[in-house]
């Protein structure tokens, strides 16, 4: 089962290659049956608090753009286009998330696969539910609270253990912390869910990049670069999605507008000091270039209808 998975993986990256893949990637692991507009239509409200303390307040923002990117996770994960927020939708949990070999019933993951960890594998499949991580703090199995100093050695050890990751940043490590510790039933918005749209998935790129300038004026290069990469994975949700031939020319701005932020991550690698002026052109720039993609939205996989007709007639690898 988990060679299965792990072929589909691999299956799945030859067949986006040749263009055989479902078109939005987190087809690969939803079940066939699951409801289009649940799945990849709409997600969760999300229950968070940001804190009053501009410090504290952007560790959050680092930990949610972190929460979002597969870079974090690294290894297969990354690979398979995983991210935390793959699993916790907004922090909370995902009833959808099947992935072959790694999960039974819909909603439950492995955690101890060897599939995406040679430290954690112990040859047994035993799936279990997904936590919802805005739901009661007594219903999760690590203590949150910042004296019991359990929650980062906890998200420490999913990241290189579990996933086989890369050693998370300090400030990465500690933001996802912050994050998870700042999601609350009592900040959920009365709406449980809402639509999918581009005008969603580009304020969290924008949130990302806000990120990255501070961390890049901080000296810390190396969380400015993932919080870059967080946007970049925000853009490319919504380039998937622009796939019909006559939304060539929105999808070559939204592309042109992620080599940009290639050249700014590039810069932040570098130390170059036209990376701040990068991220902030950018910035500048990203309501016309939002525009320019909620013109055409509807022509999208962003539009319901032709959403559930691409998840009716997806083809799935191997």
């Amino acid at each position: 089962m988990r060679l299965a998975a792990l072929a589909l993986v691999v299956v799945g990256a030859t067949a986006a290659i040749a263009g055989d893949a479902p078109p939005i990637r987190a087809m690969l692991w939803v079940p066939r049956d699951a409801d289009p507009a649940r799945a990849f239509g709409s997600a969760p409200t999300e229950c968070l608090r940001i804190p009053a303390d501009p410090a504290q307040a952007l560790k959050v923002e680092v930990g949610r753009a972190a929460f979002r990117t597969p870079v974090v996770l690294g290894g297969q994960a990354a690979r398979a286009g995983l991210s935390c927020e793959t699993c916790h939708r907004t922090g909370r949990s995902n009833p959808d998330f099947q992935f072959p070999g790694v999960s039974g019933a819909p909603g439950t993951a492995d955690v101890t696969n060897s599939l995406f960890s040679t430290h954690r594998g112990n040859g047994t499949d035993d799936p279990r539910p997904i936590p919802d991580l805005s739901g009661p703090r007594d219903r999760l199995k690590i203590d949150q609270a910042p004296g019991a100093a359990k929650l980062e050695p906890f998200i420490r050890g999913l990241i290189i253990e579990e996933f086989d990751g890369p050693e998370p940043s300090p400030a990465v490590l500690g933001g996802l912390a912050a994050y998870v510790r700042a999601l609350s039933p009592a900040a959920c918005p009365a709406p449980p869910r809402q639509p999918l749209t581009v005008a969603l998935l580009m304020e969290d790129a924008r949130r990302a990049l806000h990120a990255a300038r501070a961390m890049a004026a901080a000296g810390d290069r190396p969380t400015a670069v993932t919080m870059v990469a967080s946007a970049r994975a925000r853009l490319g949700l919504i380039d998937e999605r622009f796939s019909d031939p006559t939304l060539n020319p929105e999808r070559t701005a939204l592309r042109a507008a992620d080599a940009r932020l290639a050249e700014a991550q590039a810069a932040l690698r570098e130390g170059r000091p036209d990376a701040a002026t990068d991220l902030a052109v950018w910035l500048r720039d990203s309501r016309a270039l939002q525009a320019t993609l909620t013109r055409r939205e509807r022509a999208s996989l962003f539009n319901p209808a032709h959403l559930a007709r691409a998840a009716a007639n997806r083809r799935l690898p191997g």
